[in-house]
């Protein structure tokens, strides 16, 4: 099974990716967690030119391919080989973040990240994808709380960011079969819980 986390910076899918990796090894289930851009050396490494504050000068175009060739070095690599040998594989972002951040919120067009997205996945889709669904103003009140330096996606501005927060929930409308929506204000311990009790109905685990 293939389940990708998505939503906005600060939105805490991170947290709740890595917290369903650790419920699904105390059961016993076989799973890896993983991240975009990451998961492989050489993704690790396009990452850290994606996300360095002092390259302000990347195109639009430029920053989606990065994203992509992470992405398919991943999936070639990592995600594909693992969900052979029955792994359960959970991904901290996938390509609906290429749909929200760089065509939504950038200036790409639809067709063509759609296209790409495509291509360097290999057609891969998720069986399941669980969105934290937390506005923009939210998500920017939680980095402040924070104060941690920022990278240079998660250094945009609040327009950008409800332009992708409005891209993220039009791909779930669309997508109303892979996508389970979770309100991102619930407590930490409750969406956890809400995620888990999917998980154990699409896996049938007994509680």
């Amino acid at each position: 099974m293939f389940i990708t986390f998505e939503g906005l910076d600060f939105s805490g899918k991170s947290t709740q990716a890595r917290l369903l990796h650790e419920y699904l090894k105390r059961r016993k289930i076989k799973s890896i967690l993983l991240r975009e851009p990451g998961g492989t050396t050489i993704s690790e490494k396009v990452r850290e030119i994606i996300l360095d504050r002092e390259h302000i000068e990347m195109t639009p175009l430029t920053e989606f391919m990065l994203f992509s060739a992470s992405r398919s070095q991943l999936v070639s690599q990592v995600i594909k080989p693992h969900l052979k040998k029955g792994y359960v594989v959970i991904c901290d972002r996938y390509y609906d973040s290429s749909t929200a951040y760089q065509s939504y919120g950038g200036k790409m067009e639809l067709k063509q990240v759609l296209e790409v997205n495509d291509i360097a996945t290999g057609g891969l889709k998720p069986d399941m994808t669980i969105l934290i669904d937390i506005g923009p103003k939210a998500a920017f009140a939680r980095a402040n709380m924070r104060g941690n330096a920022k990278d240079r996606m998660e250094n945009k501005n609040l327009a950008f960011y409800t332009k992708v927060y409005k891209g993220f929930k039009d791909i779930a409308n669309h997508n109303k079969k892979r996508f389970v929506v979770i309100n991102g204000t619930l407590t930490i311990d409750e969406i956890h819980h809400t995620i888990t009790q999917r998980i154990n109905k699409k896996l049938n685990i007994s509680n």
